[in-house]
């Protein structure tokens, strides 16, 4: 009977209701949706490399190692020199070992000395390879193969030659040793999409005429005479190193951190991922306060609408009490109508988020590299309903608790 009448009455504020229902719908797509994005950043910032089970570079922070190797921010305290990356890579923990060469630039862009073997190594979001979306890997010395954001920043297509500054924020340039681009990557959502590959002996190649980090004055070797030496580097940035089998991974860490010929540091990358989260995920908690202050906006419009509408109904209150309703019945149908009203408003939203996110999945993925998976909802997202279910019901208690004490004659009383 209650049910009846407290549909009967929701029809009858057909237009208030809808205007309710529709504020609710919306913060709980809101709420839920900065919900995904917040998780979806976090798992894309954590799965930013993956299958990589130690990072070595010279002995410093494991967050700094991190920053520069992975994210190519900031500089190496030190380099790795050649012997010592040979001495681990022969190590018989080691699966594989990929060398990485920082230090030079394009434009606003980190150029990276590596080898075939870095496309190969390198994954991200869990098994995630790095493909290549127009031309091809380096074939040449002087080949380069680039990210999408470096390609759509500066307008590169294949074959576009690329002259390399030296060092970060220099105007001097490598003009004698020009680079052609050869391929483009896919778009990743990792700081690969902006960076400049090239081999590592295209590295030195185009240092043959530095010396102490400046050009020699009127030398100028040829480009086939370069081709012609041996480029084998003396040092290198960081390695990338995965190891046999993961019970081997701790032993070898103790082994590089304790070598003995010069000071080294490997890192763990998921552990160093956490550490850096835990510094720079202070948006997270930034996006999760401004999405909950939505939801109580729209539960005290909720409460605020009951409140608006409770002095228009006084009349039709009197005349159920007249008809024998009691007070608990007033109160009850009230709180009934709040709990519709959300449980209605919490549905909607939460199709509203499924549709938004089968139409900005791929659109957000192709712009930003940011995945949203399109999953059932899971324990975390039945809880922020059922807790916005329950506010909605808690929120009415004052109104309903108003029309609780309204009496019979009060109700029929006309005031002037």
């Amino acid at each position: 009977m209650i049910l009846r009448l407290a549909f009967g009455s929701l029809l009858a504020r057909a237009l208030t209701v809808t205007m309710t229902v529709l504020a609710i719908a919306l913060s709980v797509a809101l709420f839920l949706g900065v919900e995904k994005v917040r998780t979806g950043a976090k798992a894309s910032f954590a799965d930013t490399i993956s299958g990589t089970d130690l990072i070595v570079g010279a002995r410093s922070g494991s967050v700094q190692l991190l920053l520069y190797s992975v994210f190519r921010i900031g500089n190496a305290t030190n380099n790795v020199t050649w012997q010592s990356y040979l001495d681990i890579s022969a190590r018989p923990e080691v699966d594989w070992i990929v060398p990485i060469s920082l230090g030079d630039s394009h434009r606003q862009f980190r150029v990276m000395g590596t080898t075939l073997g870095f496309f190969e190594h390198y994954k991200y979001r869990r098994d995630r390879g790095l493909e290549v979306a127009e031309g091809k890997l380096m074939a040449d010395l002087f080949d380069t193969v680039i990210g999408a954001d470096v390609a759509q920043a500066l307008g590169y297509q294949i074959g576009d030659p690329i002259v390399v500054a030296h060092g970060i924020a220099s105007f001097t340039e490598h003009k004698d040793q020009p680079f052609r681009v050869a391929g483009i990557l896919e778009k990743t959502g990792t700081p690969v999409d902006r960076t400049v590959i090239v081999s590592l002996q295209a590295i030195e190649a185009i240092h043959v005429d530095w010396q102490s980090g400046a050009k020699i004055p009127g030398k100028t070797t040829p480009a086939d005479k370069i081709r012609q030496m041996d480029l084998t580097p003396k040092a290198v940035t960081a390695a990338l190193v995965g190891v046999t089998s993961p019970l081997k991974t701790f032993a070898l860490q103790r082994k590089i951190n304790t070598y003995p010929e010069e000071p080294l540091l490997a890192i763990l990358p998921g552990v160093a991922l956490q550490e850096l989260w835990g510094i720079v995920g202070l948006a997270e908690t930034a996006l999760l306060a401004v999405s909950v202050m939505v939801v109580i906006t729209a539960l005290i419009g909720l409460m605020a609408t009951l409140f608006a509408s409770l002095n228009e109904r006084r009349r039709e209150m009197a005349i159920y009490r007249a008809m024998g309703a009691s007070p608990r019945v007033i109160l009850g149908l009230l709180v009934l109508e709040a709990l519709m009203t959300t449980l209605l408003g919490a549905l909607i939203g939460l199709a509203m988020l499924y549709l938004g996110l089968w139409i900005a999945q791929p659109l957000v993925d192709s712009a930003f590299g940011l995945y949203l998976p399109i999953e059932p909802p899971g324990l975390r997202e039945l809880g922020v309903l059922a807790g916005v279910i329950a506010a909605g019901a808690i929120v009415s208690m004052l109104p309903a608790l108003r029309a609780y004490r309204l009496s019979l004659a009060d109700g029929m009383m006309v005031k002037t």
